[in-house]
């Protein structure tokens, strides 16, 4: 697994290596643009090409690209999904160009209207989005189900994937909190294993492809986006280490999302921990099979 931490860009592209390098990360993820505004940064070839260069001489093996927040792609307002078309295009050129594994998406919101025409136009954008970009893969992130938003459950990716036309393209972000707060009890190994299960069933063999790590300030089921430290909410040090040992998820990038100390972001030591989490859920694991053999 790839554990790693969203970075900032600030200062230049090779600043996000840089500052990755620091954390320890394997993964990271960036902004593309300022998350407050809809105007795209626009990165010269020198940019892409430094990028690509202190990226080669770094540990860190996949990069991320998430969508701005202001994207909704299934909003009823024209203006709005065309402004969404505009950034997430933007966003998977710019992917492709710095080599990331995939751009992330939250899939957008019903707000209080109808889901299934919200996830019918959610799916027609992100369709146009991929006719008019190349190479980039695009991850849905599931999403905790407040306010409308699209992707709270497995058979709503669904929805949305065969929606936006299924292409291979198209993969699956999975979220650790979100998962959590829309009522998937991902807090032990045996849990975790469940909920992979259901989501390969519904969702297909392959199509879960990177991951965010976060705990949860909120209890199960509380339909509430609210990030947590690793260990300090209500998952846990061991639900954190059941979601990170899951053998089926170990070849995907994972990036917290963490608020961090002062709401600075996972630091190094945080990111230390999620791999000494991962471990410590592998040996776990080792040590169930041992048992489950003993005669």
């Amino acid at each position: 697994m790839l554990i790693g931490a969203h970075v900032s860009p600030a200062g230049g592209l090779p600043k996000a290596i840089e500052r990755g390098v620091q954390r320890g990360c394997r993964a990271i993820q960036i902004f593309n643009q300022s998350p407050r505004m809809w105007r795209p940064t626009a990165y010269s070839d020198e940019d892409v090409a430094a990028f690509r260069e202190a990226m080669q001489a770094s540990p860190i093996d996949a990069v991320l690209i998430h969508a701005v927040y202001l994207l909704n792609c299934a909003s009823e307002d024209p203006d709005i999904r065309e402004k969404s078309l505009a950034s997430l295009t933007h966003s998977l050129r710019v992917g492709k160009a710095i080599g990331a594994r995939a751009v992330v998406l939250h899939p957008g919101s019903a707000k209080t209207g109808d889901v299934g025409l919200a996830i019918a136009r959610a799916g027609e954008t992100i369709r146009e989005a991929l006719r008019e970009s190349d190479g980039c893969e695009l991850h849905l992130e599931n999403t905790a189900g407040a306010g409308g938003t699209l992707g709270r459950s497995f058979e709503e990716l669904a929805r949305l994937l065969e929606g936006a036309g299924g292409a291979d393209r198209l993969g699956v972000c999975l979220d650790s909190c979100h998962l959590f707060a829309s009522g998937y009890d991902i807090g032990s190994i045996r849990g975790m294993a469940g909920v992979l299960r259901e989501a390969t069933r519904k969702l297909g063999r392959g199509r879960i492809r990177s991951l965010h790590l976060n705990d949860s300030q909120t209890a199960l089921g509380s339909n509430r986006d609210r990030h947590a430290n690793i260990g300090a909410g209500e998952l846990g040090e061991g639900g954190c280490a059941a979601f990170l040992s899951e053998p089926r998820l170990q070849r995907l990038p994972c990036v917290l999302e963490t608020p961090g100390e002062n709401r600075s972001g996972a630091c190094a030591e945080e990111v230390a921990l999620a791999v000494a989490l991962r471990e410590r859920g592998v040996a776990a694991r080792a040590r169930a099979a041992r048992r489950s053999r003993v005669p």
